[in-house]
């Protein structure tokens, strides 16, 4: 399943402004903070996110809820990574790798481990952290 873009572009220009004033610090979500590809400009994405052990190291995992054609996924891919404000800190985050939700739930650690597998969508992110 995969939410519609009217649903994308209605999220990108009244909830995302709404839920970055708290997303940083709430359980299950956090703020992604990439740099566009083309004009070099910072931006700042809530996100819902899940631990995950990646390549062996600690790391995350996201759903992509409306697909992998979204411009904070393109922005990370072009540039390797960026850094991510969960529970009232910033860490770097690399390595972005598209994958099934499936592969990724293989991933999931602690209570997410649960939720994960359950929610109804095909495609996930997962990127390691970098300190």
């Amino acid at each position: 399943m995969q939410l519609p873009q009217r649903l994308a572009r209605f999220n990108r220009h009244v909830t995302n402004p709404i839920q970055r004033m708290w997303a940083g610090w709430a359980p299950s979500f956090c703020i992604l903070e990439h740099v566009g590809r083309s004009s070099g400009k910072p931006y700042r994405t809530p996100l819902t996110v899940f631990n995950a052990e990646v390549d062996g190291k600690p790391g995350v995992a996201i759903l992509l809820s409306y697909g992998p054609d979204r411009d904070w996924l393109k922005n990370l891919n072009a540039a390797g990574g960026g850094k991510m404000r969960r529970h009232g800190k910033t860490f770097g985050v690399a390595n972005p790798r598209t994958v099934t939700k499936e592969e990724a739930a293989s991933h999931v650690i602690g209570a997410g481990r649960r939720v994960f597998p359950r929610i109804p969508f095909e495609q996930a992110v997962l990127l390691t952290k970098t300190g």
